[in-house]
Formats: structure tokens, C-alpha cells, sequence
């Protein structure tokens, strides 16, 4: 549709700052303007409007006059809007480098000129990625980003694409790009700094250590910093993208053999396992055996979801997504409205929205088992420790906890009773009931049973440790003591501990 108002903003490039550069069409444009308005005064092509006598109109006041970056774009972009709308005039707005090039001003422009009824006009100019190309050569072909200093984090990051960095306005930004960049590089990873690209006389191009890169001067409006790509194997093993590639290889036909022949029942026990290994790295404090452990957990994740990604029925990007689904939509209280004061609060609002995801996929809560939830397939103590808390919750609970030890006297006399006969069934389940009896006394006393096992399994071992210690230093073996030695022994190890 054509616009029939006169409120015109144009929307020209400024480029790196070479005069040269600048195209004879927006020389042309700036020196007709009668309304020519800068985002900033600090550019290099500023002096040539002054030599010419091109009068203008800055924005750096704004930047004075406001605490955030997106404050002074709005406001510049508001400022133009209401201008070109009221006055019903034409409007020359020029910019460093490309309009289109790390311009929120101008996407903010573009956003909302329509509706204020001001027809917007962009036109080009150098943009400082010709000069970043031609200055550090490289070929943006082999896998390139563009990244914003001030929004930069580490997940952004990909070591095997050339990675520009713009908007280091000072030693500050330069310190926060830093950090981040020491998330994904090694301290000594060369990066490359340049100041004023292209402009003569005033372009600096440093190729500097990482760690050094907020101990330099220089950093202002025209800095950038590259980050050349690499194909280091020790950068690319760092990616969650070689992870599925190594296991996508492995199940190939060119891969492993024994990988290959893998279902998810012949690994299903593997899991456990490593989940095991992993709590084991936990209770001994070890951080570097836990950071291996974990390892092993993601690859049995890795290998059910390739399993799958092969077949077509989802892939491990999937399950990524639906995790990630699952927490923003559990915690209301953080990515939501609700509020939550406290860790009651908060484990309120995720059975809440646990509830509200069952009623979204038809399931009615009031037709479910109060016990439904509760893995089929978990450890026994734990089990009966969930099924407990379960049960509870609805008021199916002991009155206080001296009527759990008297059901726990009460079934370790059927157990004493049951063991005389030969019925080894029945005694089973009699030591069942007194093992879920004690469980239930846990419970009463907020201890996880086992938690509590496991504590006690570890002390056995540590003063078992001790006994095969002693008889080692006294050269024996274990037919070559008797019990009331190693009873001596094991008193001793618990009065060590």
C-alpha cells in the first residue's frame, strides 16, 4: 500500500569511518538534509560534516540522560517518531556503519513507523563486518557469528565458527566478554582486538592471550573483538553437538560392535548402575570422580536416545525440550506470576502444575491410586518410604511414634515365630513387614531410611576395613583368627570413629 503522508524518516549508514567508503548517494543525502539528526557525535565521519559545514543534531544527551542502552534507543527512536509525525517532515537519521548491522535504534524504527503513519526509508553503507573481514581476513563462509558484548553468555558460543563481538564500549565489557569467553576457551586462547577498523590513523589491531584481554586500553564506540574458529579437539569435545555426534558414530554401522548391539533392555541395568557410581562420588566428597560419574549417566542418556533418533520416534533434542518444557512450566514462582516464599511453597507450586500437566493430557487425578506415581521399579527401602509419605498425606498415618515401635516389637515377634517353622514364605513376608514397620518409623522422624542404611553400610565397611588392616600387620589370615579377636578389632575401629 502506498503511503500518502509526508512524515519521512531516512535511515542512512555513516560506515567504519573512512571517508572514502562512504557512497557518493548518502554524501549526496547529507549534505541536502534539512532536518539531519546523528545517534552519536562520536564517529570519525563527523569531521567531515563539520568540514563542510553540515549542521546537525546529536543524541548523546540521551545516553547522559538515561541508565540503560535500551532506555536511550526507545527514547531516540520516540524522539524521531514524534518529530517526523508532528511536523510532518522530512528526516535524515545517520548511523555508524550499517543501518542494519547492531542497530536497535533502527529495528525499533522499523517496529513502530507504520503505526505512527511515518513512511521509513533505510538506506545502506559500510558496515564495520566489511572491514572485520578485510582487516583480520577471514571468510565469514567458513561458519561466522555476530555477538553483542553487552548480552553475551557462554551458551552462545561455537569454537568452530569465526566469532565477532561488538559493542566493547569500554574495560568493563571487555572484563564480563572475557569471563564468558573462558567458559568455552582456555586461558591462552589467542583472540584478536581492533579499534577503529579501517580508519586511517587510528586503527589498532592486537592479537592477545585471552586472560589479558581487560588489561589493554583503547575500548570505545569502533572496538570489536574476534575470536577465530577452531577445530582443537579439546574445544570441540567441550560441545553438547560432538557428544551426539561420538555416540551417532558409534551406533553407525562403521562404529562399535558391541555399540551397535545395543537395545535399551541388554543397557537397562547399565543405568542403574551408573546412577549408583554417581552416589558414590557424592558421599565421598569427590568432585573430579562425580564430574566422571555424571559423564557416564549422560552417555546411557545419549545411547537410549539415539536408540530412539534412529527409529524416528524422538531424539535427544526432544527430551532436551521437554525437560526444559517441564521445569519453565513446574516453577511458576520463577518464570511465572505465582510466588513462592519458601522451599514448602515452591514444591507446593510444582505438585500443583504436576497436577495441572495430568489434567491437560486427560488424566483425571480422581480416578488415580493416591500411591500412583511412585516408580515401579525402585529399590525397596525407598519404595516403601514413598508409598508411606503417599499414604500419609490423606491421613492413612500412625497416631505417634511409640505405636510404630510397638508394631515393630509386634512384627519382630512373628518374624522370631515364623523362622522356627520351615515355612520360608511366610518368614519372607514377615521380614518384610518389619523392615516396612521400621520404615515407617523414619518417616515419623524425617530420616530417609536410605539415606540411613547407606551411612551404616559405609561404617560397616570402614571398621570391616579395619579387622583384614590388623590381621594384615600381623600377618593372618581369616582361618587364623577367630571372632573374639576380630570382635577386639572391630571395638577398636569404633572407637576411632
Amino acid at each position: 500500500m502506498t503511503m500518502t503522508t509526508s512524515a519521512r524518516i531516512t535511515v542512512v549508514g555513516l560506515g567504519t569511518g573512512d571517508p572514502d567508503q562512504l557512497t557518493l548517494g548518502i554524501w549526496r543525502r547529507l549534505q541536502q538534509a534539512e532536518r539531519l539528526y546523528l545517534r552519536t557525535e562520536r564517529h570519525p565521519m563527523v569531521q567531515l560534516l563539520k568540514e563542510n559545514a553540515i549542521t546537525y543534531q546529536s543524541f548523546d544527551h540521551v545516553y547522559e540522560a538515561k541508565d540503560s542502552f535500551p532506555e536511550v534507543y526507545e527514547a531516540i527512536a520516540a524522539e524521531l517518531l514524534h518529530t517526523a509525525a508532528s511536523l510532518k517532515t522530512d528526516i535524515i537519521y545517520a548511523v555508524p556503519g550499517h543501518p542494519m548491522v547492531a542497530e536497535s535504534t533502527v529495528q525499533l524504527l522499523r517496529a513502530q513507523s507504520a503505526e505512527r503513519g511515518v513512511e521509513l526509508t533505510v538506506l545502506g553503507g559500510e558496515s564495520f563486518l566489511d572491514e572485520a573481514f578485510n582487516r583480520f581476513g577471514f571468510d565469514p563462509i567458513d561458519g561466522f557469528q555476530l555477538l553483542d558484548a553487552g548480552t553475551l553468555s557462554a551458551g552462545q558460543l561455537r569454537s568452530s565458527m569465526h566469532t565477532l563481538i561488538a559493542q566493547v564500549y569500554d574495560t568493563y565489557t571487555a572484563s564480563d566478554v572475557k569471563l564468558s569467553l573462558m567458559e568455552v576457551y582456555p586461558d591462552d586462547y589467542e583472540v584478536v582486538v581492533g579499534h577503529a577498523l579501517g580508519v586511517a590513523e587510528e586503527e589498532i589491531i592486537q592479537t592477545i592471550p585471552l586472560h589479558e584481554l581487560d588489561r589493554i586500553e583503547g575500548y570505545g564506540n569502533l572496538s570489536l573483538i574476534w575470536v577465530p574458529r577452531s577445530d582443537r579437539a579439546d574445544l570441540r569435545n567441550r560441545s553438547f553437538e560432538r557428544l551426539h555426534e561420538i555416540v551417532q558414530i558409534l551406533r553407525s554401522p562403521e562404529g562399535c560392535p558391541w555399540d551397535r548391539e545395543q537395545t535399551h533392555q541388554s543397557i537397562r541395568k547399565n543405568l542403574i548402575e551408573e546412577m549408583y557410581e554417581v552416589l558414590e562420588t557424592i558421599d565421598d566428597d569427590d568432585p573430579a570422580a562425580m564430574c566422571e560419574e555424571l559423564g557416564d549417566v549422560m552417555l546411557q542418556v545419549m545411547l537410549h536416545s539415539q536408540m530412539e533418533e534412529e527409529t524416528g520416534t524422538f531424539t535427544v533434542y526432544d527430551v532436551i525440550q521437554t525437560l526444559n518444557e517441564k521445569l519453565l512450566f513446574r516453577h511458576p514462582h520463577v518464570f511465572g506470576t505465582t510466588e513462592a516464599g519458601n522451599s514448602e511453597e515452591a514444591l507446593q507450586n510444582w505438585e500443583a502444575m504436576k497436577a495441572e500437566e495430568k489434567r491437560r493430557k486427560g488424566i483425571k487425578a480422581e480416578q488415580q491410586s493416591v500411591l500412583s506415581g511412585v516408580p515401579r521399579d525402585l529399590p525397596a527401602l525407598m519404595k516403601a518410604y514413598k508409598v508411606q509419605k503417599k499414604a500419609a498425606k490423606v491421613g492413612f498415618d500412625w497416631d505417634n511414634i511409640n505405636d510404630i515401635y510397638d508394631k515393630i516389637k509386634e512384627e519382630l515377634q512373628e518374624l522370631q515365630e515364623a523362622s522356627g517353622s520351615n515355612d520360608t514364605q511366610h518368614t519372607l513376608e514377615e521380614l518384610g513387614d518389619l523392615l516396612f514397620a521400621v520404615v515407617n518409623v523414619a518417616r515419623y522422624l524425617d530420616i530417609d531410611p536410605e539415606e540411613a542404611l547407606t551411612a551404616t553400610n559405609r561404617k560397616f565397611y570402614q571398621r570391616f576395613a579395619y579387622i583384614e588392616e590388623q590381621l594384615r600387620i600381623a600377618n593372618k589370615s581369616f582361618d587364623q583368627t577367630d571372632l573374639l579377636e576380630m570382635d577386639r578389632w572391630w571395638n577398636e575401629a569404633k572407637s576411632r570413629t
